[in-house]
């Protein structure tokens, strides 16, 4: 069925809730007819973003291990934004099905508070099993939401390494939730994470936790002054509870600080910086969607498969015959209107 741009277009606009779950549902389709219709739409949406008097949204994203509370939190944070009279859109990642490619943490479920407040809308999104899958989709869910006039966009993580990494290249500001008592905050594996993130929250400070919690806020602001260099932005280390609304006012303070200290130049220097990211990574995933629709690869996928379960060929020689095949496709469509001419 041939979507409608004009009146999705026109429904995002008016914040239709149903207009922003067919506008996201869109961008995120792999298909190449929709695909071409999701570009359509969201040069529209973004050609004329409305009188330019408004401030860009905050764009924050929210990772941590798993089992820190971050469902828990976005809730908490959500409902005092909406309370202070923002509209909040939330896009949580969730690892694709194997057998669906939907998603399969369904973060609705543990947002009930939040999902039945008319100023927050939160989408769950399937990360199509890729961190391309990721940075299109969202950057494009983003987008959508801001032209529907969510002035807050948080992005939660599934939390599982390099994801953390290409969240960051989207937001203004990466949030780091731990815990006090996973024994690991310190560790190398966390190291890439202490990098990135610009703000830190130690969650579940509450009871008889809240020392432990406070004792690794100091251990991890300690290490903070090791991973970052002099001059640059030191991020915060703050505690807080979820559960109870315990200083999550603290932590959202914290965002506003580093959005202040990015200033307008250094934020607008920060997003045009990561356009030309997310240029490069639609790039590879339009090459990437090409590759595996070529003739000329799905006449030959088949037995170099074969060859390379069968220990016949190394996966390099196996990569060079796929390119080999693409490449050949290629220059015989591009010679096609030639002759047609010469004809």
């Amino acid at each position: 069925m041939k979507v409608d741009v004009g009146a999705l277009v026109d429904g995002v606009r008016d914040g239709q809730r149903a207009a922003v779950a067919r506008a996201i549902t869109l961008v995120e389709s792999s298909k190449r007819e929709r695909r071409e219709a999701a570009r359509e739409l969201l040069t529209t949406l973004t050609a004329d973003p409305g009188s330019g008097v408004h401030s860009p949204a905050v764009r924050v994203g929210i990772s941590g291990v798993p089992g820190v509370g971050k469902s828990t939190f976005i809730e908490a944070l959500g409902s005092r934004l909406t309370a202070a009279g923002h509209r909040v859109g939330v896009l949580a990642v969730d690892p694709s099905s194997v057998r669906t490619g939907g998603s399969v943490l369904g973060d609705k479920t543990r947002m009930a508070q939040l999902s039945a407040d008319p100023h927050a809308y939160i989408r769950p999104s399937p990360s199509a099993g890729t961190l391309g899958g990721v940075a299109r989709a969202t950057v494009q869910a983003m987008s959508v939401l801001e032209a529907a006039g969510y002035d807050v966009v948080l992005v939660e993580t599934v939390g599982v390494g390099q994801s953390e990494v290409t969240v960051a290249g989207m937001v203004d500001t990466f949030l780091f939730l731990t815990l006090a008592r996973t024994g690991d905050q310190l560790q190398g594996i966390k190291k890439g994470i202490l990098e990135i993130a610009d703000v830190i929250a130690v969650n579940k400070a509450d009871g008889d936790h809240e020392g432990e919690a406070r004792v690794a806020a100091r251990e991890l602001a300690s290490a903070m002054r090791l991973v970052r260099g002099h001059g640059e932005w030191a991020p915060p280390v703050v505690t807080c509870s979820a559960l109870h609304d315990l200083r999550v006012d603290d932590v959202w303070d914290r965002v506003l600080q580093h959005r202040d200290h990015l200033g307008a130049d250094g934020l607008a220097d920060k997003r045009a910086q990561q356009q030309l990211d997310f240029t490069w990574a639609l790039v590879r995933d339009e090459l990437d969607q090409r590759l595996r629709h070529s003739p000329g690869v799905r006449a030959i996928r088949d037995g170099v498969r074969a060859e390379v379960l069968a220990g016949e060929i190394p996966a390099t020689l196996a990569a060079d015959r796929l390119l080999a095949a693409y490449d050949q496709g290629s220059e015989e469509a591009r010679e096609v209107p030639e002759e047609a001419g010469e004809i």
